[in-house]
């Protein structure tokens, strides 16, 4: 008898289950390192670049909860 997904042990399953929270930490957290570098390079150039990166980014902010609601209405 055929089936299509792999024969995985519980250990293994075990593993990958404590393991995967890790990765996400450690994602979050490149991400906000490079967060607070690029916010610090943007307010270290002055008022009108940031006035311009915050309306962009409310933008991408707005945009990207549209397409969510969108999506998910269908």
């Amino acid at each position: 008898m055929a089936t299509d997904t792999p024969a995985t042990s519980p250990e293994a399953d075990a593993l990958l289950g404590q393991l995967f929270p890790l990765w996400h930490l450690v994602i979050g957290a490149f991400v906000l390192i490079v967060l607070a570098l690029s916010i610090r390079r943007l307010a270290a150039r002055g008022q009108t670049r940031m006035t311009t990166a915050l309306l962009v980014t409310g933008g991408a902010i707005a945009g990207l909860t549209a397409l969510g609601i969108y999506f998910d209405a269908r």
